[in-house]
């Protein structure tokens, strides 16, 4: 131990064994493991406009996959679908990239609309991921409650960040008159008055309750996010997010710090952003 380390990264066994005190230096692991927590519940099969939250999301994971990949690092995922939960190795290749687009693909049947909760996607996530990953939860988070209270322990072990997909439906109704609408997730079916401009505002209210409450139990757990929209175009969207990645990068490294020997450990996020960066090229104005 020397004056400048961080005392947090003490080595208190070390330190009790020989009598000095002893800290861990940390090396950056350039094997980076990825892990993808997808969600293909009945809820990502809504879309408003020309794709829907499921293509969305195979957009991102096609994106994703190609850019974690591209130097040999492995990438894995545990996949999320009406229920049920499908663990799919982390491995490297473009043949691994192939076999999650294939996953991820609509189901050739229309399934029994059932409750999405994803605290069973986190807590098999939790068994499968052995060693520390970064890791992308992708969903709508259209779920039962109580999911918030497995994410916050997974966050404490791996370097998560929480990819939100959306649709603008889902915040604001048009005025359409009276329309059936149909719930997904239970299969329950109700007349609305969309042209009911009371039955719009409280429409609005509740999706902003719901909006606050989603990012505070995000917050708590200590993720970072990323919101993305069907109707965002996914190249400016992700060009944004590596833009945003960097410019937090640039603020921690200008603040003053005590020297220290220990290194990050690599970031889902972080590395995406890097990849992006030098990858993707620039839209069109």
């Amino acid at each position: 131990y020397q004056p400048h380390d961080d005392v947090r990264h003490i080595d208190w066994n070390v330190t009790a064994r020989l009598q000095t005190p002893h800290v861990r230096q940390f090396n950056e692991d350039r094997d980076l493991c990825s892990w993808l927590l997808i969600d293909l519940s009945a809820s990502m099969d809504f879309g408003s406009g020309a794709r829907s939250k499921r293509q969305l999301a195979r957009e991102l994971v096609g994106a994703l996959g190609s850019l974690l990949t591209r130097h040999g690092n492995r990438v894995g995922a545990v996949i999320y679908g009406q229920g049920a939960t499908r663990v799919l190795p982390a491995q490297s290749g473009r043949s691994q990239v192939l076999q999650l687009l294939h996953a991820m693909a609509p189901p050739s049947a229309a399934a029994t609309a059932q409750a999405t909760d994803l605290a069973d996607l986190l807590r098999v996530a939790g068994g499968v991921l052995r060693r520390r990953a970064a890791v992308l939860l992708i969903s709508d988070f259209v779920s039962a409650p109580g999911w918030a209270r497995r994410l916050g322990p997974l966050a404490l072990r791996h370097d998560v960040t929480a990819v939100r997909l959306l649709d603008p439906l889902e915040m604001a109704l048009p005025n359409l008159g009276g329309l059936p609408m149909r719930d997904a997730e239970t299969g329950e079916t109700l007349w609305v008055d969309t042209g009911s401009a009371g039955f719009r505002a409280r429409y609005a209210a509740a999706a902003e309750r719901h909006e606050n409450a989603l990012r505070a139990a995000l917050a708590h757990a200590g993720v970072d996010t990323l919101e993305l929209s069907t109707d965002d175009d996914l190249l400016r969207a992700l060009l944004r997010a590596a833009e945003l990645r960097r410019q937090r990068s640039r603020c921690n490294s200008a603040t003053p710090r005590g020297p220290s020997r220990a290194l990050p450990a690599p970031h889902a996020a972080a590395a995406f952003a890097s990849a992006a960066a030098t990858t993707l090229p620039a839209p069109a104005p």
